[in-house]
């Protein structure tokens, strides 16, 4: 299970190099699009959700790392308001 990172672009303009324990993630978000707000938390849950669960699936317990990842997306997300949007940058491994 390669380690993936997926840039973001914030509605402020600052970018955030995201961790996930699988590369899942590159089926829910593609480097140079823009998401609305609302629909990239949501796509980032999911994503991160099932990559946890493939940690778990492989070694018996869910991925911490990418909990938490997400719950640094959600609090940075409630920064901002539901008409902004957030750009994939990049996806690396």
């Amino acid at each position: 299970m390669p380690e993936t990172y997926f840039t973001i672009r914030w509605p402020d303009g600052s970018d955030e190099r995201c961790y996930s324990p699988s590369t899942v993630v590159t089926r829910f978000f593609e480097p140079g699009q823009s998401y609305p707000l609302p629909d990239f938390v949501h796509r980032a849950r999911i994503a991160l959700e099932k990559a946890s669960d493939r940690v778990r699936e492989r070694y018996g317990h869910p991925c911490s790392n990418a909990m938490a990842q997400l719950d640094r997306i959600e609090a940075r997300a409630a920064a901002f308001e539901a008409r902004h949007r957030v750009t994939c940058l990049e996806i690396t491994q």
